[in-house]
């Protein structure tokens, strides 16, 4: 709850300029307001330097001997479940049915737990999945967790890569689960089996009696011409250590001498497309390491760099108040960081983009060395084969699953993280049926939200809308009566309709998700005389961060807001505690203690 507690607005002056020769110091505004929140952030940081003393290594004595001894396959034993045919028959093809992943045979009588990916979602339903329950299995391309709020430190070696990954097979191990370096490709739901394509490029089947699907999302490009071809994504630790390269691949061109000026302004041109939290970011530690480390090795390219933000919206930032999106926008324009809002890309070349200002037929071209897209999120060909076969599924960016994340038109299957999506459309219909079984004629605030609130059981999403419904209810009350009638509802309706989103792809959202599972999966497997109904999901929203930089970041919880230095170390004292791992904890501070004493790494590797 410390985390919610700082709202403090914190002024501060601008540091300098995008790689000036000298960097400008400046301090903050004293006052009381300053005071408190820079040692709130301090306090923060400090509990997230030192939770780990204390909570996680009792969590991991705990876990170690939670594990229940295994029984030992008989040595020459064929690895394999009878209950299962060793191979099937799928479209043609022989494939072989997998059924356990080593010797170990404890649980193998247990009903057998699916989980497709190694994100957030699905390391937080592992991490406190109790063991015995399941004969678990994970299955995941990669073989370790990423903490992706960090990853736009990483392009600039403001921490290493190594600092924001943790094996999952560390984190499997209290659950005893087993994982398999292997691909979802596809589910076959008369079996009850995921065919996967394993590292080696050959095809297998797993059984499974309750399947997770976590896999995350891909970018959305949109539809727009050469996005795939010229453009780098940031939501792998690959893409961080490519655009880390070809950062200082850059630079390096640009200072040879046979380097033409106008095509040392093209490769020291930086343009992010989209205004999001992760293009933020990315500008803000662009910013940090030109000013900071940059500046002292290429003194004579300064002129040329540009870093440049391509939003569609009126602010960055805006899923933010508007407070902090102002606060952000003059922050970053104070550090020479071009920000076009009220802009869409249309075209991607090689070395340059394009994007057409909204409400005109004008296009603008810029040239870019490097270009970064996060403009929005889009389905894997894996979801979007499995959503074709479901009924009624027709979100085109993700699977619709229910209040207590099944996926819909499906048995068995759970979806979670940035794949699935809870959406408002049933809650509308809802509404509607609701306000017809009152049989008045118009509604006041207090009626509409009572007719509401006693859905929130069946569609708990509703909880998070009715905030938003208080404005968009001012805003149709045109007789200003202070109630709706039947034409103004319809109205609102139509307008929360179009508006209202569902749950934001978020690491927070897919971390509650997998929570909520893994208790869910918890009573399911141990039930007993008293175990109550389980609930459906609830999004608790505990508030957001963003990194602007400058050592400055901005917060968003319950409503207040707070920017500055001591929302600053308050960040990153909350990243440092979600730590899932003692060694990632001393990595990562150990990385922030190095970029800020000695600097950051500029050699190209």
């Amino acid at each position: 709850m410390w985390l919610r507690r700082v709202y403090g607005n914190l002024p501060l002056r601008p540091r300098g300029r995008l790689l000036s020769s000298t960097a400008s110091s400046s301090k903050a505004t004293s006052g009381p307001r300053t005071a408190r929140s820079i040692a709130l952030g301090v306090g923060a940081f400090a509990v997230g330097v030192t939770s780990y003393a204390i909570f996680p290594r009792q969590l991991e004595s705990e876990a170690a001997t939670s594990i229940a001894p295994a029984t030992s396959a008989t040595p020459g034993a064929s690895v394999r479940d009878a209950k299962y045919p060793a191979t099937l028959e799928i479209d043609g093809r022989t494939l072989p049915v997998v059924t356990m992943f080593t010797d170990d045979q404890a649980d193998i009588a247990k009903p057998r737990l699916v989980i497709l990916g190694s994100g957030w979602g699905a390391t937080s339903l592992v991490k406190d999945l109790q063991a015995n329950g399941y004969y678990t299995v994970i299955i995941s391309p990669t073989n370790y967790f990423l903490f992706t709020p960090l990853l736009p430190e990483a392009t600039t070696g403001t921490v290493e890569a190594r600092s924001l990954l943790e094996s999952i097979r560390y984190i499997a191990r209290s659950a005893r689960a087993h994982y398999c370096e292997a691909e979802a490709h596809d589910v076959h739901l008369d079996l009850k089996m995921v065919e996967v394509i394993g590292s080696d490029g050959k095809h297998f089947l797993v059984p499974y009696d309750k399947l997770v699907v976590a896999v995350g999302a891909m970018n959305n490009t949109f539809g727009v011409p050469g996005v795939a071809e010229h453009t780098h994504a940031l939501k792998t630790i690959s893409d961080a250590r490519k655009l880390r390269y070809n950062l200082m691949k850059n630079f390096e061109h640009a200072a040879l001498p046979t380097t033409s000026p106008e095509e040392r302004r093209k490769l020291l041109s930086f343009v992010i497309a989209g205004g999001g939290p992760t293009g933020v970011e990315y500008a803000a530690e662009l910013y940090d390491f030109l000013h900071n480390d940059l500046h002292k090795y290429f003194p004579e390219l300064a002129p040329s760099v540009t870093v440049t933000i391509i939003q569609s919206g009126d602010h960055i930032l805006n899923t933010f108040a508007e407070a902090i999106s102002t606060f952000a926008e003059k922050r970053m324009k104070k550090q020479d960081i071009n920000i076009v809002t009220n802009a869409r890309v249309v075209k991607v070349d090689q070395n340059e983009v394009t994007y057409k200002l909204k409400n005109t037929d004008q296009l603008v071209t810029i040239p870019f060395g490097i270009c970064v897209w996060s403009t929005g999120i889009g389905m894997r060909p894996f979801t979007a084969r499995l959503s074709s076969k479901l009924y009624p599924q027709q979100n085109v960016k993700a699977l619709e699953v229910d209040s207590r994340l099944r996926v819909t038109g499906a048995n068995d299957i759970y979806a979670i993280g940035d794949c699935a999506t809870l959406s408002s459309r049933k809650l509308l219909g809802k509404i509607r049926e609701a306000f017809s079984k009152t049989e008045q004629t118009s509604l006041s605030f207090e009626q509409f939200t009572k007719v509401v609130q006693h859905l929130v059981d069946e569609v708990p999403e509703s909880a998070v809308y009715l905030r938003k419904l208080r404005e968009v209810f001012e805003t149709y009350d045109v007789d200003q009566n202070r109630a709706l009638d039947l034409e103004e509802l319809h109205v609102l309706l139509s307008d929360i309709d179009k508006k209202l989103t569902t749950l934001p792809a978020t690491a927070q959202v897919a971390r509650q998700q997998g929570e909520y599972l893994s208790q869910a999966f918890n009573t399911l497997a141990h039930p007993t005389m008293d175990t109550p109904q389980i609930p459906p999901f609830n999004y608790r929203h505990l508030g957001s961060f963003s990194y602007v930089g400058g050592h400055n970041a901005v917060i968003e919880a319950e409503g207040r807001t707070g920017h500055g230095w001591g929302v600053f170390l308050l960040w990153r004292g909350a990243y440092l505690a979600k730590q899932v791992s003692l060694r990632t904890r001393i990595l990562l501070g150990f990385d922030w203690v190095k970029s800020k004493f000695i600097g950051r790494d500029i050699t190209r590797s």
